[in-house]
């Protein structure tokens, strides 16, 4: 990358993040002792600051400097079906992974298909909270000593503080999008 393009990225980055904290340039130049019209210059992409002057800038403007200088462009947004992870278990019951690496983010979303009155294994009580779209067929929630069923167009929802457990109590194949967070898969 050339100068004259680095200059035009760090420019917009600035010009991007100073627009978000909702400041003028007038405002971020006092705020950083600089003038409005180097402001101007830097988010034109005409000039360079020094790496103290740009350190000042990044501070100012809410952010560090590992997250400014991150490549936001190399982040993954739509995942494809031949990345997704699959597992399936001895009934036939198969869980597929359809956001790579959900286990570093804040939740995890997975696609199940339950077998005709397949069941998931039980699961302890945990931290968090549990979303459920059901797609096709029914799903039975088991939660503590409570039952309840869920069929397509439904969604169900639960804190993860009591036993719980889903399965399909019908003779057809149910599939449904289960979104935990934090991640527990």
């Amino acid at each position: 990358m050339d100068a004259e393009t680095a200059n035009r990225l760090i420019g917009n980055k600035i010009k991007e993040l100073r627009k978000q904290n909702e400041l003028t340039q007038q405002e971020l130049a006092d705020r950083t002792e600089l003038t409005k019209g180097f402001i101007s210059q830097l988010e034109n992409g005409q000039v360079s600051p020094s790496v103290v002057t740009l350190f000042d800038l990044i501070e100012c403007l809410g952010t560090t400097p590992s997250e400014f200088f991150l490549d936001s462009g190399s982040e993954e947004i739509v995942s494809h079906t031949e990345d997704y992870f699959e597992k399936t278990d001895e009934e036939g019951n198969r869980i597929q992974w359809i956001i790579p690496s959900a286990q570093g983010r804040k939740m995890e979303p997975v696609l199940v298909t339950l077998a005709p009155h397949g069941k998931l294994e039980s699961d302890a009580p945990h931290e968090g909270e549990e979303f459920g779209y059901v797609l096709s067929g029914t799903v039975q929630i088991d939660y503590g000593e409570r039952i309840f069923k869920a069929k397509a167009g439904e969604s169900f929802y639960y804190e993860a503080r009591k036993n719980h457990r889903i399965e399909n109590p019908t003779g057809r194949k149910a599939e449904f999008i289960w979104i935990s967070t934090p991640p527990s898969f």
